[in-house]
């Protein structure tokens, strides 16, 4: 069974950045998207970004578009979130899947992690 682990978040100023990582154990990374999500308190998890397995294609939510970015490291299995000029709406806490993709769709494939809180201050 594959289990996920997010790290990397904290407290930030606006403006700020900080980049998260995703590690995956009980399997390998495969051919499979994956996307990061984000729940803020009280909201349902939303997707923020996803990279396609083969080319790499990346997709992002508008509402991080142009701040965010996701990466992979395939030689060591690792996901990444690259996240600047952060806003307090960006508070939440962040997790990472892998994913299956449908139309404009993210569906994740398994458990959940803990995930990793990533609070801006304003």
């Amino acid at each position: 069974q594959i289990q996920l682990l997010e790290s990397g978040g904290g407290l930030v100023q606006t403006g700020g950045s900080l980049r998260l990582s995703c590690t995956a154990s009980g399997g390998t990374f495969g051919a499979y998207d994956m996307a990061w999500f984000r729940q803020a308190s009280g909201k349902e998890r939303e997707f923020v970004a996803g990279i396609s397995w083969g080319p790499g294609t990346t997709f992002s939510d508008d509402s991080v578009l142009g701040r965010f970015t996701i990466s992979r490291d395939k030689a060591n299995n690792v996901l990444y979130l690259q996240m600047n000029s952060l806003r307090p709406s960006d508070t939440a806490v962040y997790y990472c899947n892998f994913v299956r993709r449908a139309g404009n769709q993210w569906y994740h494939m398994h458990a959940w992690g803990q995930g990793t809180q990533v609070t801006v201050s304003s």
